[in-house]
C-alpha cells in the first residue's frame, strides 16, 4: 500500500527504536524519509537497515543550529516537508535527591526544547504547509 507516495517525512531520533520502525514503515508506504540522530555510526546502520528512500542528517534536536541545518537541507533537497514525527527523546533516571542541574537541562533540552523547536522550524521551512489548529 502506497499511502505516503510522494510524501517527504522527517523523523527525529529515527536511528533506533520507535523512530527507526516508523521510518521503515513510512518508506514501505512510499515516503522519502529524513532521519536524525546524534551519532553517525547509528545513523549509518539505520540507513543500511532501511535500505532506500532515506537520508540521514546527524544532529541534536536541542541544538538550534543543527535544526536550522536540517531544515535547510530538507528544503534544498526536496523543497517541501509533509510529515514531522518529533520522536527524539531520552530518559536518564535518578532519585530525587540525586537529580543534578546538568541532568535536568539535558532531559528538558532534548525532550521539550527539541520537540518545540523541531515543530516550529517545520513551518518556517515550509510555510505553506497545513497547520494544526
Amino acid at each position: 500500500m502506497n499511502r505516503l507516495e510522494g510524501k517527504i517525512a522527517l523523523i527525529t531520533g529515527g536511528n533506533s527504536g520507535i523512530g527507526l520502525a516508523t521510518a521503515k514503515q513510512f518508506v514501505n508506504e512510499g515516503a522519502h524519509v529524513f532521519i536524525t540522530g546524534r551519532r553517525d555510526p547509528e545513523l549509518a546502520a539505520a540507513v543500511k537497515e532501511i535500505g532506500r528512500n532515506v537520508t540521514a542528517v546527524q544532529g541534536n534536536v536541542s541544538n538550534l543550529a543543527d535544526l536550522d541545518r536540517l531544515f535547510a537541507q530538507i528544503k534544498r533537497e526536496k523543497g517541501k516537508l509533509d510529515i514531522v514525527f518529533a520522536n527524539a527523546g531520552m530518559a536518564k533516571y535518578a532519585a530525587l535527591g540525586q537529580i543534578t542541574e546538568e541532568l535536568y537541562d539535558l532531559t528538558f533540552d532534548i525532550n521539550v526544547k527539541g520537540l518545540l523547536f523541531t515543530c516550529r522550524r517545520r513551518f518556517r521551512c515550509c510555510p505553506t504547509a497545513p497547520r494544526l489548529s
